[in-house]
């Protein structure tokens, strides 16, 4: 069997496992043909070593929205790229521009029309220009469409396309196992042509879920990677894809369906772009997060979403144990997946994956320091019928203002600290820009818009920011001054390679330590952070440094004496050992 035969019967393989229950007479031969020639695939099949990594220490992304930095008379992606140009060129290599189509609501997550960009943004010559300079990551808002798209009015008029492209269900149906992300119905009525129809919406009103038993949704959306191939786009970011598919009497997520479509999806993506990556953005607890890498054939990358609560929960109490606890059960990701790490994004700080890790009460506290802090909880409604907290709506810089104790003058040097931790992990770093920049809560974009997440979502005027950057005293030039000489000076790092070798270090509770070798085993980096806000000490001995070895810590730039007894790390500092 050739590679062309091989990819079509791997096509044909994964239509059956999607559509055999539901669409048992459909010709999977056809589909997958169809699906060849959606995404142009004229140049026959290649083979895919999955075990290759595309990805190096020198891998670092920005996330932001096309309109977070804003001058007049100018599109705000060409400003972008201004800034991306004069202040992150040499520092990242990639960006994440958050949904740039139109749209009707959350920002960008509900898509009225996704063959086109936002006229407030640009178009997609601006998107092309980034591109050329930087890997583009983009949003495919696969589960759910706006109210508002020419696809739902189609619903509505019961005409193409659009008439059989949403997921509805009758009002009796029982749906209390279905996990929700949010606390409003799950149905919505709406008049159709054919009568009063019950839409299904996961997560508002105005965004209306998909059906995917439909066929031709599956190839509308392969007709939508093909266009964004086309204008640049070599990451793609798979939104709420968990909640994809739907089989009544089931908690409607993470279901073997969804998990196949995301591997079709990857068969194909792969052809057309060999250097293309899937990352998975499936904010739910860690196990189940975990099987979205599948056999090395799902998602490249998935986001840590265990991470930031983690993270800001260890920084705010001065306690390690259950970031340690989690680090240690996290399994190395195979050659040709890794880790996607954050600590802040456009959303909140997600609480669920910190189910099963955190107990109650602790739980309790971290959201009560958050609030205190300025922040905002978002709720869902649980399988109990109980509000839960599904996030902390906050800016990381002013989450990380204090502890649990209260505020105190240490909020840049723990901003910096969960930065620099993250920096060293195994997997690929992305900062949200307003983290880059030590945004602080904007409250009135938060009133104006109703929405807690809109709190992180600021937007800077160009010249202001270009102002802020310039006074040195401020919080975003000492920030964005730390943070990009950071990035950089972990480019250089082979033991930083995302797939490098990990082990968890057992050094106290007050400090978290982890040690790192690169590939080749010839660069060992010993990673220690001081939680706390008070100085604390450390005996070399406990460390194993190889005293034969010129030892250095690389954040301070200075040679380290292997045979000193004591290490004294500054509240909320962070070394870097490393013996080349």
């Amino acid at each position: 069997m050739d590679a062309q035969q091989h990819l079509h019967q791997r096509l044909v393989d994964h239509l059956h496992r999607i559509y055999h229950q539901v669409r048992p007479d459909l010709d999977t031969n056809q589909l997958a043909e169809q699906l060849v020639g959606a995404m142009a695939l004229t140049q026959g099949a290649r083979d895919i070593d999955p075990y290759t990594n595309r990805w190096d220490a020198a891998d670092a992304i920005v996330i932001t929205y096309g309109d977070t930095l804003l001058s007049e008379n100018e599109a705000p992606l060409h400003t972008l790229k201004q800034f991306l140009d004069t202040h992150l060129k040499g520092v990242v290599n990639s960006v994440h521009i958050l949904p740039f189509c139109p749209y009707s609501s959350d920002d960008g997550f509900s898509v009225m029309d996704y063959s086109s960009v936002n006229p407030a943004l640009g178009d997609w010559s601006h998107l092309r220009n980034i591109a050329n300079d930087y890997r583009l990551m983009a949003d495919l808002v696969i589960n759910h469409c706006s109210a508002r798209s020419l696809w739902f009015d189609n619903f509505i008029n019961q005409k193409d396309p659009g008439k059989d492209y949403f997921y509805t269900a009758p009002p009796t149906q029982d749906t209390r196992a279905v996990v929700r992300p949010r606390t409003n119905p799950l149905l919505q009525a709406v008049q159709t042509a054919a009568g009063e129809q019950h839409v299904w919406c996961t997560f508002s009103f105005d965004q209306v879920d998909l059906d995917f038993r439909n066929p031709e949704v599956l190839l509308q959306f392969v007709r939508i990677i093909r266009q964004y191939l086309d204008n640049g786009v070599k990451i793609f970011r798979l939104d709420a894809i968990a909640f994809l598919w739907k089989t009544p009497g089931t908690p409607c997520i993470n279901l073997p369906e969804t998990h196949e479509v995301v591997r079709l999806l990857r068969a194909l993506i792969e052809q057309a772009a060999p250097d293309a990556i899937i990352i998975t953005e499936t904010n739910i607890p860690n196990q189940e997060n975990l099987t979205y890498f599948g056999n090395n054939n799902e998602a490249h990358w998935i986001y840590n979403f265990s991470l930031p609560p983690l993270l800001v929960h260890a920084l705010l109490t001065g306690d390690s144990k259950h970031l340690k606890r989690w680090m240690m059960t996290m399994p190395p990701a195979r050659n040709g997946t890794t880790y996607f790490n954050f600590i802040a994004s456009h959303d909140g700080i997600g609480l669920r994956p910190v189910e099963g890790l955190l107990s109650q009460d602790e739980l309790i506290t971290l959201t009560d320091t958050l609030i205190r802090f300025g922040g905002r909880i978002s709720w869902r409604t649980g399988a109990d019928g109980e509000r839960h907290p599904y996030e902390a709506n906050i800016a990381l810089y002013d989450a990380l203002q204090g502890t649990v104790n209260g505020p105190d003058t240490f909020n840049l040097a723990r901003f910096i600290c969960a930065h620099t931790i993250m920096l060293g992990l195994e997997g690929v770093p992305a900062f949200y820009i307003h983290s880059l920049l030590a945004t602080s809560n904007d409250y009135q974009r938060m009133e104006h818009s109703g929405h807690n997440r809109a709190i992180n979502r600021h937007q800077w005027q160009a010249n202001k920011l270009t102002a802020a950057l310039a006074d040195a005293q401020s919080q975003h030039a000492q920030s964005f001054a730390a943070l990009t000489r950071l990035i950089k000076l972990r480019a250089k790092q082979p033991a930083f390679h995302p797939n490098a070798t990990q082990f968890t270090l057992h050094l106290g509770d007050a400090l978290f330590a982890f040690w790192r070798q690169s590939l080749d085993r010839q660069q060992n980096i010993f990673c220690i952070s001081n939680l706390s806000n008070q100085p604390q000490q450390l005996a070399t001995s406990s460390v194993n440094l190889v005293s034969n070895d010129p030892w250095q810590d690389l954040i301070a730039g200075e040679a380290f004496d292997a045979e000193a007894e004591l290490i004294t790390l500054a509240p909320y500092q962070t070394i870097w050992l490393a013996n080349q």
